[in-house]
C-alpha cells in the first residue's frame, strides 16, 4: 500500500537521515488530548520518577540493586560524556550491550541529550552492526564486542564510540563508557542540562529481523513509547503498586523495549534483568526480588516451567506471566499455569506498531489474542485491496493508534509497502475480529521463521548462502519444533561438479560473512532440483513438507 500524501519531515539527523510521521497530525493531537500520550519526553519522565522516589529500586541485575537516585546520577554522567564527545540532538546513537545497568544507563543518557537511541541485541556476528549503523548513519555507538569496535573504519558517519566493561578497544579514539569505578565520572556534573525534545520527535529505533533481507528499523516517538506502548504494559497490572518486571528477553529487542523506556522511564517501576537467559537463575530472582510480572518468549517460559521447584521457593509476589515474540503453544501455557499457579497473558505484537493481549478480556491464549485497546492501537481487518472486513471474516491485520511508530528508517520502500495514507500499519499477519470485537491471529502472510521468539529472515540467509561456490540455488523454510516453535532449514541444490557441502561447513561460511548465530540454519535438505509452483517460483510449501521429515538436531544454545 502506498501513501497518498507527502508527510512532513518531523526530524532530520545531522547526517541527513529523515524521519517522517506517517500518521496525520490530527490523530496524534487527538490521542494526546484524550490522555493516551503524556506529551513529555522519556528523560523528563524518568527524571520525574527519580525526584519523587529516589530510593525506589530501579534496576536489579547481576551487579546488585540500583535505586533511582543512583541510576539518575549515572545517567547524567553518561550524558555529559556523550556531550563532551560531540553527540547531541539530531544524532542517532547505536547501543549493543548485554542486559544490565549499562544498557539502561546508555539508553536513558541518549534520551537526556535529545538524541535517538538505536539498540540492537548483542551477538557474535557483525553483519547487523555494519547494516544498521551504516543505513542509520549512526554518529555515536556504545559497544561491548571487540569485533564490533574493529568495524569503525567501515562506518564513516561514526564520530564517537564508547565501550563497556573489560572489552579492549584496540581502536584509536574509543572511549570508556562511564562507570562508578571511573573517578572522572563518579560525580554527576553540576551544570548538566538535559535537552527537551518534542514529544512527537523520534526517541527510539526498534530493530526487527523479519521477512526483509536486512533488519528493519522502525522509529518511535517519545509519545508512542511512553503513551501507547506503555499503555499496553500498564494494562497488565491491577492494583496501585509500582510494577516490577523481570524481562528475560534482550532489552534491545522489540519485546525488550518494555524495559528501559516503559518500565523505568514511563512507569517508574523496577526492572529486573539477567546478563543472559538462565532458567534456574530466573527462578532465584523471582524468589529473592519478587517481580510482579515475568516477561519472556514462549520458549523461555516453557524452560522455566520445566524447572523443578527448589527448597524455599517463593512465588507469592508473582501475578502473571507474559508471553510475546511468538505464538504461545497451548501446552506451554498449560505447563506455566501448573508450575506457577498464575495467569498466562498472551501478547500479539510487533516492532511495526501493534499490540493486543488477553489480560482483561477473559480469553485464554488458546482461544484468542484479546480485544484491541484504543489507548494502544485500533485494529481492523482488510482485504488485499484495503476493503475493511466485518466480524468473522479473515484478512490482513492493520493497526493504528497512540503506539503507532513514525516510519521506517532509511527505507521508503517499506513505508510504501506497509503504511497507508491515513497512517495504518499493515502487519503482514492474517487474522479476524469476532462478533465480540476480539482479535484472533491466524498466521503470517509474510515469509519469516520464528525460532524461540527471534524472527529470522529467510531472504537474508538465502542471500548470504548464495555466495558459496557449492550452492547453485537455495531456499530457506521453517520446520516445526515442539519447544522453539520453528527452526530454519536450508534447502540447497548444489553446484554441478562441486563437492556436496555439509551443514557445519555451510554455517561456518555464514558466520565468516558476519551472520549472527541465531540466524544460522539448523537443518540442511539437499535437492536435485527445486520444486516449482504454477507461476514458476520455487514452491516453498513443497520444500517445507520435505524438510518436516528431517530429524530435529539437538537444540543449539
Amino acid at each position: 500500500m502506498t501513501t497518498a500524501e507527502a508527510p512532513a519531515t518531523v526530524w532530520t539527523s545531522r547526517d541527513g537521515i529523515a524521519v517522517r510521521d506517517l500518521v496525520p497530525a490530527r490523530y496524534r493531537r487527538a490521542w494526546a488530548a484524550e490522555g493516551h500520550c503524556p506529551d513529555r519526553d522519556l528523560y523528563a519522565l524518568f527524571a520525574g520518577h527519580a525526584r519523587r522516589h529516589p530510593g525506589r529500586e530501579a534496576v536489579i541485575d547481576s551487579a546488585g540493586v540500583l535505586d533511582y537516585a543512583a541510576l539518575a546520577a549515572r545517567v547524567r554522567c553518561a550524558a555529559a560524556a556523550f556531550t563532551a564527545a560531540g553527540l547531541g540532538e539530531r544524532d542517532i546513537v547505536a547501543i549493543r550491550l548485554p542486559n544490565g545497568r549499562d544498557a539502561v544507563v546508555a539508553e536513558l543518557a541518549v534520551a537526556a541529550i535529545g538524541a535517538v537511541s538505536l539498540p540492537y541485541p548483542p551477538g557474535r556476528g557483525t553483519r547487523d552492526t555494519v547494516s544498521l549503523l551504516g543505513r542509520a548513519r549512526a554518529r555515536g555507538a556504545v559497544l561491548s564486542s571487540p569485533a564490533d569496535l574493529a568495524l569503525r573504519d567501515q562506518l564513516p558517519f561514526l564520530r564517537a564510540v564508547f565501550t563497556t566493561g573489560d572489552a579492549t578497544p584496540g581502536v584509536p579514539g574509543v572511549r570508556p563508557f562511564p562507570s562508578p569505578g571511573d573517578d572522572r565520572h563518579s560525580t554527576p556534573p553540576p551544570d548538566f542540562r538535559p535537552a527537551s525534545p518534542a514529544p512527537e520527535s523520534p526517541a527510539r529505533i526498534l530493530v526487527s529481523s523479519g521477512s526483509e533481507a536486512e533488519p528493519k528499523m522502525v522509529a518511535y516517538s517519545h509519545n508512542a513509547m511512553a503513551g501507547g506502548r506503555a499503555a499496553y504494559v500498564r494494562a497488565l497490572h491491577t492494583g496501585g503498586t509500582p510494577p516490577r518486571h523481570l524481562v528475560l528477553v534482550p532489552l534491545a529487542s522489540s519485546f525488550g523495549s518494555c524495559g528501559t523506556p516503559v518500565t523505568v522511564a514511563a512507569l517508574g517501576g523496577t526492572l529486573l534483568v539477567q546478563d543472559s537467559f538462565d532458567p534456574a537463575g530466573a527462578l532465584r530472582m523471582i524468589s529473592e526480588h519478587r517481580p510482579t510480572h515475568l516477561l519472556g518468549v514462549p520458549t523461555m517460559l516453557r524452560r522455566l516451567a520445566d524447572q523443578p521447584p527448589v527448597p524455599g521457593e517463593d512465588l507469592t509476589g508473582l501475578r502473571a506471566l507474559v508471553a510475546s515474540g511468538a505464538a504461545l503453544p497451548p501446552a506451554t501455557a498449560d505447563a506455566c499455569r501448573r508450575r506457577f499457579g498464575r495467569p498466562v497473558i498472551a501478547v500479539y505484537g510487533s516492532s511495526d506498531g501493534v499490540n493486543c493481549h488477553t489480560a482483561a478480556t477473559g480469553l485464554t491464549p488458546e482461544t484468542g489474542t484479546g480485544r484491541p485497546d484504543p489507548a494502544v492501537a485500533q485494529i481492523r481487518i482488510t482485504t488485499e485491496d484495503g476493503t475493511v472486513l466485518g466480524p468473522g471474516r479473515p484478512g490482513e491485520i492493520l493497526a493504528r493508534g497512540p503506539m503507532t511508530p513514525l516510519c521506517y528508517v532509511a527505507s521508503p520502500d517499506l513505508d510504501a509497502r506497509y503504511r497507508t495514507a491515513t497512517g495504518w500499519v499493515c502487519t503482514g499477519d492474517r487474522g479476524l475480529l469476532d462478533a465480540e470485537g476480539r482479535l484472533h491471529v491466524l498466521g503470517r502472510l509474510r515469509q519469516v521463521v520464528v525460532r524461540g521468539g527471534w524472527n529470522i529472515s529467510p531472504a537474508e540467509v538465502e542471500r548470504e548462502m548464495a555466495a558459496h561456490p557449492a550452492v547453485a540455488e537455495v531456499a530457506c523454510v521453517a520446520v516445526p519444533d515442539p519447544e522453539l516453535g520453528e527452526r530454519l532449514c536450508a534447502c540447497v541444490r548444489g553446484t554441478p561438479g562441486a563437492p556436496a557441502i555439509a551443514l557445519p561447513a555451510l554455517t561456518a561460511f555464514l558466520e565468516d560473512r558476519g551472520l549472527e548465530r541465531r540466524k544460522l540454519p539448523e537443518l540442511l535438505l539437499r535437492v536435485d532440483e527445486m520444486p516449482l509452483g504454477p507461476t514458476g517460483k520455487i514452491c516453498r510449501r513443497t520444500l517445507a513438507s520435505r524438510a518436516a521429515g528431517l530429524p530435529l538436531p539437538a537444540r543449539r544454545r
